[in-house]
């Protein structure tokens, strides 16, 4: 596991700076937020988009198109494409790959059912995955990384790995952010949270992306079945896919897989004695998607 050793004490302070979102209309909230980002005045989105690129540095430069009124709305600038050749794909046989840009939330092996969320904090594997043991089974004692996606950062998921696609499922949940400072404060955070998690099987074995929602984050979309919310939902759906066939999906490395409709958390998750870690990927290192990020055990 990572070592928190030298991360803040959780203050009282912190949990009264968080109780707020406690009183939030959550889902109120992330719908107005998902209406607001789909204007197509011309005059409000071009603002919302240069209030946004001031307020957060973001770097147009690197964007597939970098005039910020050539996007139809905010949200088509928040979850724009990246030029060719802007994160190039980590070669060599056994590298997994970055599946996004962001930074380490944690990373270290799963302790049984247990992953770690924050200095003092753990969450449940089970929980994570929909509540489905056997779901959870291959995963336990397994290697897995928590990405944050803060608002600057580029929006599209991609393949760690490649990878055959087999079950998708939605988990209602929750919205709460997913700062660090919430990630200190709210227990059990990831597993409360409205997610979607992806398992496919690669050459390495089950490997699960889950992109987890927040408070704002008014949409979750995959490559192969578009918007999976909204609807924000409250019963858990899974959905199957075959190994082959009209409706199989096939995924190569560093291929997109996703894309969050405003920024929230992916967590990667593989089976025991899998993949180990590069050594520069501790708690709070900033991350590209592309960059090598762990290596197989067995190079495939």
């Amino acid at each position: 596991m990572p070592d928190v050793t030298d991360q803040p004490a959780v203050t009282l302070g912190d949990y009264l700076r968080n109780l707020p979102q406690y009183l939030w209309p959550q889902r109120l909230l992330t719908r107005l937020t998902y209406r607001l980002t789909r204007v197509r005045l011309p005059w409000f989105k071009n603002w919302l988009i240069r209030v946004f690129i001031r307020g957060f540095q973001v770097n147009l430069a690197e964007a597939l198109q970098p005039d910020p009124q050539a996007y139809a709305d905010f949200n088509a600038f928040f979850t724009r494409a990246l030029k060719p050749g802007a994160r190039p794909i980590a070669a060599g046989a056994g590298v997994v790959c970055c599946p996004v840009d962001g930074a380490v939330s944690q990373i270290g092996l799963a302790a049984s059912e247990a992953l770690l969320q924050a200095k003092g904090q753990t969450f449940s594997l089970t929980a994570l995955l929909g509540g489905d043991a056997e779901r959870a089974r291959p995963f336990r004692d397994g290697s897995f990384v928590t990405l944050y996606l803060s608002p600057r950062d580029y929006h599209r998921i991609h393949m760690p790995l490649t990878g055959q696609l087999r079950t998708m499922i939605h988990v209602p949940g929750k919205l709460f952010s997913v700062s660090p400072l919430t990630a200190r404060t709210v227990p059990n955070l990831f597993a409360r949270n409205e997610r979607v998690v992806t398992l496919f099987e690669t050459p390495a074995g089950p490997m699960a992306v889950v992109l987890v929602g927040a408070i704002n984050v008014a949409s979750m979309e995959t490559v192969w079945a578009g918007a999976i919310t909204p609807p924000l939902g409250t019963t858990i759906r899974a959905w199957s896919y075959p190994s082959d066939g009209q409706d199989a999906v096939r995924l190569e490395q560093g291929a997109e897989l996703g894309r969050f409709n405003m920024g929230s958390t992916v967590i990667l998750l593989f089976a025991k004695d899998v993949v180990r870690w590069e050594s520069t990927m501790t708690a709070e290192a900033t991350v590209r998607m592309g960059q090598q990020i762990g290596s197989l055990a067995v190079p495939i």
